[in-house]
C-alpha cells in the first residue's frame, strides 16, 4: 500500500472554508478504485494546518491519482489558499490499510 501525509498549512483568513474548498477533490478521490482511505484532520498544535492522510492500493493506483482530472482541479483549489509549501510523507508500507494497535484496547 502507498501511503501518504501531507500537511497543508492554509492562510488564517481561509481556514474555515478549507473542507468545502477540499470537498470535490475529497469525493472524487475517494471514489477512486484503488483508494483505500482519504481522511483529513486539522491539527491541534498548528490550527492553521490540515493534515491529509492518504492510501492507496499500490503504486499503480497512486499514478492514476496523480495523473487524474481531479487532482489537477484539486490542487488548483489548493493553491490559492496555502500559505507555504506543503510537507509530505509518501511511502510503500507493506500493509493493505489499518490494523488494531496492540498495546490499547478499550477497558472493560
Amino acid at each position: 500500500m502507498i501511503f501518504i501525509a501531507v500537511k497543508f498549512p492554509v492562510r488564517p483568513e481561509l481556514v474555515e472554508e478549507w473542507p468545502e474548498r477540499v470537498a470535490a477533490f475529497t469525493e472524487a478521490t475517494r471514489a477512486e478504485p484503488g483508494n483505500v482511505f482519504f481522511e483529513w484532520s486539522r491539527s491541534l498544535d498548528e490550527p492553521n494546518t490540515y493534515v491529509l492522510l492518504e492510501g492507496f492500493a499500490d503504486a499503480e493506483a497512486g499514478k492514476a491519482h496523480v495523473e487524474s482530472d481531479h487532482f489537477k482541479a484539486g490542487l488548483e483549489a489548493m493553491s490559492g489558499a496555502i500559505s507555504a509549501t506543503p510537507s509530505i510523507i509518501n511511502v510503500d508500507a507493506p500493509v493493505d490499510g489499518w490494523g488494531e494497535m496492540a498495546e490499547l484496547s478499550p477497558q472493560d
